[in-house]
């Protein structure tokens, strides 16, 4: 598909000149709020946009888009992990596209023959941090990524898909390919911030929703660096590529804007009545010596991990309110004498008080190692196996001596090697009987 840079220019020009008169007299109520230390003092992050409902239809097909940080295949698997087993019933596919050292630009050129021949119904976008050239911005910078950013997403838009178009992370550190790199971090990551603003002015321009990864991570940075130290790096060891903590700020950020509302299920126990329900995606086997048995054909989110380090999905959840927004699994009980009660899920058991077992409590915050671990590994493995896979089909198969002398034929034969790894990851996914004990005390 060949495109025309001019019918973006315009407008997109006349929206940074307008958003760049007018950034200075923002009221204070239209930007993020921030922590008050000196750190935070020169940026000036616009508001984002809170996601209008649920993105996802039933039977989509996503592409996960991205520069290195996507092609390190962590925040991709997350998604596509969570999509998986979280929300099965809506049997969404995925695709990672990620491409090291790509910009938004680079997309632009290789999107027909890479991603549009799959038709994706809905896309992530994660670009910026090519783009800011590690440098100071400038109104160049800022006019060359706008047009770009919005000719991807204008394109998506254009082959039928739904797009969520997200800002870049953070630095946190200046890496060794910087042009210089003398320059402060602070300067990096104020271009970086100033990107994003203009994300969030594409994204109303083109009313697609936007994914906020850079504030959530500049303000993690900042908040880990007190609490654990200078050695967790949110934004990863070189500065740019984040382990799997900051992954799981970036899954969160999409996921959210995505629309999902995390509601995994809930378990109710009436221990008057002796009585037990299940929500959808889950069925009470029998509820008998205050055991409750049920078969759950949704899982959540399972991650184990020290809480202090940078290379822990766990670690990742706290520092997003992943498990309060995302991942809810609850079991309430009512109608008991005693004022406490231990309840024993697979090898853990934790005590509650009746209030908090009647309001509620979420399984999957509090249990680490669940009876869904064990499974959950196994989907998640297959995901991995096969977004692999697609950095080899994509990079090495399609651009290689294969994809150049016949780019149709290459695309049929990397697709039937691909459909086993995908063929994988719904073998694995299985329904999990469990049991949940009652305690009173």
């Amino acid at each position: 598909m060949k495109l025309s840079f001019s019918q973006f220019t315009r407008p997109v020009l006349l929206a940074a000149i307008f958003a760049a008169l007018n950034a200075a007299s923002l009221p204070a109520a239209e930007f993020e709020p921030k922590p008050a230390d000196a750190y935070f003092a020169k940026f000036e992050p616009k508001k984002a946009p809170a996601p209008a409902g649920q993105l996802l239809q039933p039977g989509d097909r996503l592409a996960i888009i991205g520069d290195s940080i996507t092609e390190q295949r962590m925040y991709s698997r997350i998604i596509e992990t969570y999509l998986t087993v979280c929300v099965p019933e809506l049997k969404i596919t995925a695709r990672q596209f990620g491409w090291s050292g790509e910009t938004a630009e680079g997309f632009l050129h290789r999107m027909t023959n890479d991603c549009l021949r799959f038709q994706p119904t809905v896309a992530t976008l994660f670009y910026g941090m090519n783009d800011h050239r590690y440098g100071a911005y400038t109104d160049t910078i800022g006019q060359w990524y706008s047009n770009n950013y919005t000719a991807v997403a204008s394109s998506l838009k254009a082959s039928g898909a739904r797009v969520v178009l997200g800002s870049p992370g953070c630095v946190g550190k200046v890496p060794p390919w910087a042009p210089d790199t003398s320059v402060p971090v602070e300067t990096l990551n104020l271009n970086l911030c100033r990107l994003r603003n203009i994300d969030i002015d594409i994204a109303a321009q083109e009313k697609i929703n936007f994914a906020d990864v850079f504030w959530p991570m500049f303000t993690a940075g900042f908040t880990t660096h007190q609490k654990y130290g200078a050695d967790y790096a949110v934004s990863g060891k070189d500065g740019v590529h984040p382990d799997w903590a900051g992954h799981v700020i970036m899954a969160y950020a999409f996921l959210k804007a995505l629309g999902l509302d995390g509601d995994l299920g809930t378990f109710t126990v009436d221990l008057g009545s002796n009585k037990a329900t299940a929500s959808s995606g889950h069925t009470v086997d029998s509820f008998t010596n205050n055991t409750l048995t049920v078969t759950s054909s949704r899982y959540p989110f399972c991650a184990t991990g020290p809480l202090d380090k940078d290379n822990s999905i766990r670690s990742g959840m706290t520092l997003v309110p992943f498990n309060t927004e995302l991942n809810r699994l609850k079991l309430i009980v009512k109608g008991g004498t005693a004022a406490n009660c231990a309840v024993t899920w697979g090898d853990e058991t934790h005590d509650y008080s009746a209030a908090q077992l009647a309001a509620g409590v979420n399984l999957a915050k509090d249990f680490a190692v669940n009876p869904f671990s064990a499974a959950f590994a196994k989907v998640d493995a297959a995901v991995a196996d096969k977004q692999k896979y697609e950095t080899r089909q994509i990079k090495e198969l399609f651009h290689g001596p294969e994809g150049k002398a016949d780019a149709n034929a290459t695309a049929a034969v990397t697709e039937k090697a691909r459909q086993p790894l995908a063929n994988a990851i719904a073998a694995a996914f299985v329904p999990v009987t469990h049991t949940l004990r009652i305690q009173p005390k």
